[in-house]
């Protein structure tokens, strides 16, 4: 399975018996999923299909869609009269009309007031509406597959700039072994003064042990440039493996981080702890992009 961002955007449009409509998807980074439906009064029950379809597609990121829907205006449709509406202006302007100061209205006129005359909604049959429905559904759904798409889109343009850091780590864990050679050595040569300065202060025997124990495990970095090697061959198989692979990416990189720091609290010299800093700056990088995979 090819890998997959968070971010995309797609649009369908379609229509059914006196209905049309569109939907828009839209997707950006998120921890967790969650799938948001906005939709035209009278048709909530899309919402959780709208919510299990988006759920079977992503694992993660801020999904939302908005169906906008209208419907036609029926030529010679029925209309009716508002008779409370009608009673109502007729009761305002009687005292008006009994006072001389207003004509008696005429037909025309009554029936042009707002809200007199009013277009009769039409019914619709249940299987015309349930027809509707699937068909906004199967919109939905395409708008879902197109987003998916989109974010696969995402996916393959950020596959080689992961790739490259990765190489990039890659790279300063091989040279931070071969400088990390230099660290018996270094740590020999400060042991071999701390020693003159403990003898010249007639330091216990057990004292000298401490100080060279403590010498001696700084000086051995082998073990985390081992798990730095391991992670990187874990980071390639989650870039090239199957299912969404944001969230164990950010677990791996906390852990990349773990030995990358304590790498750079054993250096003994001042190469070493430059390869470290600088391996510290492109797992951050590594990070950051990483915010982007699903």
């Amino acid at each position: 399975m090819a890998l997959s961002g968070m971010t995309g955007f797609a649009r369908v449009e379609d229509a059914s018996g006196d209905w049309s409509w569109a939907v828009e998807a839209r997707s950006v980074n998120g921890r967790n999923l969650e799938v948001r439906f906005k939709g035209p009064p009278g048709f909530d029950a899309l919402e959780r299909v709208t919510r299990e379809a988006g759920q079977a597609r992503f694992q993660r990121g801020q999904v939302s869609l908005t169906l906008q829907a209208r419907r036609a205006e029926i030529s010679g449709a029925a209309v009716q009269v508002n008779l409370a509406q009608l009673e109502q202006y007729l009761s305002v302007l009687a005292p008006l009309i009994a006072a001389g100061r207003l004509d008696p209205p005429t037909a025309d006129g009554v029936l042009a007031l707002r809200g007199v005359v009013e277009n009769a909604e039409p019914t619709d049959d249940a299987d015309l509406r349930a027809a509707v429905e699937a068909s906004m559904i199967a919109s939905l759904e395409r708008a879902l597959d197109r987003l998916k798409t989109a974010r696969l889109a995402e996916g393959a343009s950020l596959s080689p700039v992961l790739d490259g850091l990765v190489d990039r780590i890659e790279a300063l864990v091989r040279q931070a072994s071969e400088q990390a050679l230099e660290q018996p050595a270094v740590i020999r040569d400060r042991f071999a003064r701390r020693l003159a300065e403990l003898v010249g202060e007639a330091a216990p025997v057990d004292r000298i042990l401490q100080e060279a124990a403590v010498m001696a495990v700084k000086a051995d970095v082998q073990e985390e440039l081992d798990r730095l090697s391991g992670h990187v061959t874990a980071a390639r198989l989650l870039l090239t493996g199957d299912g969404a692979a944001g969230r164990r990416l950010d677990f791996l990189i906390q852990e990349f981080m773990r030995e990358a720091n304590t790498l750079c609290s054993k250096s003994a010299t001042s190469a070493l702890t430059a390869t470290g800093l600088e391996l510290k700056a492109t797992i951050e990088q590594f990070r950051e992009q990483v915010q982007n995979v699903e």
